[in-house]
């Protein structure tokens, strides 16, 4: 299985690790720590001799209860990181649901739109959609990730019944609308959208049947990492979920990467981008020896 993205045709047969690059103030999971241009292009380069196989950009934090940002800041943020990213030889993504930044990092060179919200979102007036702007551009990558209501809503009224169903169709959709569009399958991937509206108990129900996601004919990607279910598992009261921080959840995303990767992902999305070659390079000699 490979993916055909902008400028590289990854290869799928081994899983890869996206390191994750938020040039946000108010990120969820790493504090804003990287919102400093100079900061940002230099987690760039760390993810990398860490041993990301490729990065992924955003400029606007989708924590649940998150607010929009206007497009001119987040154009800002991120357009200085992809021009550097863009020339250090592996794929890069942006992580977006506005059209005019997807076009805009395509136009620099980027290989993948990741869209929380599967190219449903809509710009007032007569702009361009998002599936326009990915269908009409000749090979880049796109990875579509189901989403219950939206970031300022998700987590107050999350979904109900049996999850996996209702997001292997939701992607079975979506899927076909851009196969429609003319994009071509070997560009897409899939994520089921772990912590986007959805319970502690529906997140590992998706990961314990991620398998039924692969009916669909797409590669898998996989975002467990350091998000609040995992706390939520591993702590013994609720009060410390939320307060759990980053090195407190670097073994709980560790163990979800790997066992996505166990239930067929192909790509996870992770903070912690050593630790987790690491644990994968582990489990990769287990396969070849077995």
């Amino acid at each position: 299985m490979h993916w055909q993205t902008s400028r590289f045709l990854i290869d799928l047969r081994t899983p890869k690790v996206m390191g994750i690059v938020n040039v946000t103030p108010d990120s969820f999971s790493d504090g804003g720590q990287y919102a400093s241009q100079d900061a940002a292009l230099a987690h760039c380069d760390r993810l990398l001799k860490d041993g990301a196989d490729m990065l992924d950009i955003g400029g606007e934090s989708t924590r649940p209860g998150a607010l929009e940002l206007p497009v001119e800041d987040e154009l800002a943020r991120v357009l200085p990181i992809i021009r550097h990213a863009v020339t250090l030889g592996v794929p890069v993504s942006v992580d977006t649901y506005k059209p005019a930044v997807m076009q805009a990092a395509l136009d620099l060179g980027a290989d993948i739109i990741n869209d929380i919200w599967a190219l449903r979102w809509r710009a007032d007036g007569d702009s361009p959609t998002g599936q326009q702007v990915v269908s009409t551009h000749p090979n880049c990558g796109v990875c579509l990730m189901h989403m219950h209501r939206n970031p300022q809503t998700m987590q107050i009224a999350p979904m109900e019944g049996d999850v996996v169903p209702q997001v292997l169709l939701f992607l079975k959709q979506l899927t076909q609308e851009l196969r429609g569009l003319g994009v071509d399958s070997a560009r897409i991937c899939i994520d089921p959208g772990i912590g986007f509206g959805k319970t502690v108990q529906q997140n590992f129900a998706l990961l314990a049947k991620q398998s039924s996601l692969l009916s669909l004919g797409y590669p898998v990607l996989a975002g467990w990492s350091r998000k609040s279910s995992l706390a939520a598992v591993t702590q013994r009261s609720l009060s410390n979920v939320a307060t759990m921080d980053a090195r407190d959840r670097l073994v709980p995303s560790v163990t979800a990467a790997l066992l996505a990767v166990q239930n067929g992902a192909r790509v996870v999305r992770v903070h912690d981008v050593k630790e987790t070659v690491q644990a994968l390079k582990v489990f990769e000699t287990m396969q070849q020896c077995g």
